[in-house]
């Protein structure tokens, strides 16, 4: 409930004076409790002048309706505190083999080993090629599966 006055306010500045929704003033201007604007003839726009501001301000004070029934208006609601939330934590996903480690993984799996990882590549080369890798991919793919073969 705002104290300004204005010479007139249309719908929604009087809904916003009296600390309402406009549609929930609307309603209780049709039930009698508040005025029902009056329309200006040229527009056809309604209004309310200054004594009609000041009797939908008094039934907000006093809370009774022009139609002579006591009409309880609830406080605003306080403003919901925004909860500054977490994002979810994402499901880990497979990392995808590094380029380099995918054909010997594709290799690796063809050979029968299903379940072999890119960590699982990577220690293993680390194992048997502490000095680089040779060129011969075939003889890398050899020696990386008898390696894995040998730990499980």
């Amino acid at each position: 409930m705002t104290g300004e006055s204005r010479s007139i306010v249309n719908v929604s500045q009087m809904a916003r004076m009296v600390g309402l929704s406009r549609q929930r003033f609307w309603q209780l201007a049709t039930e009698g409790v508040f005025l029902l604007p009056v329309y200006d003839i040229r527009t056809k726009r309604p209004f309310y002048d200054e004594p009609m501001q000041e009797t939908n301000l008094k039934v907000r004070q006093t809370n009774y309706g022009l139609n002579g029934r006591p009409i309880l208006f609830y406080s605003r609601r306080a403003p919901i505190e925004s909860k500054t939330t977490e994002p979810r934590s994402k499901r880990s996903v497979p990392t995808k083999a590094s380029p380099k480690h995918e054909s010997l993984i594709e290799g690796l799996k063809q050979l029968g080993m299903a379940s072999v990882s890119s960590a699982q590549v990577e220690s293993a080369l680390q194992e048997a090629y502490p000095n680089g890798l040779p060129t011969d991919e075939g003889e890398v793919l050899r020696t990386i599966f008898v390696g894995l073969m040998r730990r499980d």
